[in-house]
């Protein structure tokens, strides 16, 4: 007997009955339906926010406010000049190649080159930014550092 439509139904177990709670004493959740004597946490619509303790101040408010946050900080994709060989010689590389390659994983985040490494052929690499010894090494190899606004 294969699976039809007419015999089709949730797994044993799946399912539960709905609990009723309120529903007398006989039930084990009469009177007052499970939720204790009196006080707020018995009265419906009651709900607290994440973090409260009672009226204890909370932590995230006993705890000192440290450092700062800088608003306009620049993150950078970092890119090693010797992870840029596995391009052919005299490519023109861009950020939106590297992140098609998979050498960067952030599409919206800055591209920076490093100088680890050696680089074995000419590139014209263009990023936001080039440590100093990047730029020297890819002029070095013959090579164009372009630097996008």
């Amino acid at each position: 007997m294969g699976v039809k439509l007419s015999n089709l139904g949730p797994a044993k177990g799946s399912r539960h009955r709905k609990v009723r709670v309120g529903r007398g004493m006989g039930s084990k959740l009469g009177k007052t339906a499970g939720k204790g004597n009196k006080g707020q946490k018995s009265r419906k619509g009651y709900s607290r926010r994440p973090g409260f303790e009672g009226g204890q101040m909370p932590l995230h408010r006993r705890i000192p406010k440290r450092g700062f946050h800088n608003p306009f900080k620049r993150t950078f994709a970092v890119v090693n000049v010797e992870s840029l060989n596995g391009f052919p010689a005299g490519e023109t590389v861009t950020p939106e190649l590297l992140l098609a390659v998979g050498l960067v994983r952030q599409a919206a985040a800055s591209v920076k080159v490093l100088g680890e490494g050696e680089l074995q052929h000419a590139l014209t690499v263009q990023a936001h930014a080039f440590s100093k010894s990047a730029a020297d090494k890819i002029t070095q190899a013959g090579g164009k550092a372009e630097i996008l606004s």
